[in-house]
């Protein structure tokens, strides 16, 4: 059983990653209720965050979400975001293609995000609008 976090609607998300950042850009763009609020694993509350479930935040191998109480990790954690999205609803039926499958190929990105998208000298900064939904 994984502990649990006192926020909700969090996202963890890696803070020098290209690929990371622009997916957090993304939520945040079509979060038009601001219900997400994100944390890169560079900062204390995301280290926090990422130890109280078992990730390194060395080397992170995931993005983590915490909604309605619980933490999705992986394929999950990208599938239940999206799936809150207005207009995203339909992601819920990819929760249909097993785990043992979807995870593989989330884990193979991950390993290799830096290689292929890229990678910050320092985490990303965001817009003034985004900063207010960001905690660090």
């Amino acid at each position: 059983m994984m502990p649990k976090w006192p926020d909700d609607d969090v996202i963890l998300f890696d803070g020098v990653c290209i690929f990371c950042s622009r997916w957090v850009r993304f939520v945040a763009a079509r979060d038009k209720a601001k219900r997400f609020r994100f944390s890169p694993i560079q900062s204390d509350y995301g280290a926090r965050l990422a130890r109280n479930f078992g990730i390194d935040s060395d080397d992170p191998d995931t993005n983590a979400v915490v909604h309605g109480g619980k933490v999705y990790m992986k394929s999950d954690a990208a599938l239940t975001v999206l799936s809150q999205l207005p207009g995203w609803g339909w992601v819920r039926t990819l929760f249909a293609v097993p785990k043992s499958l979807r995870d593989p190929v989330y884990s193979l990105i991950a390993r290799n995000r830096y290689r292929i998208f890229g990678k910050y000298d320092a985490c990303f900064v965001p817009d003034a609008d985004l900063r207010v939904r960001v905690i660090e």
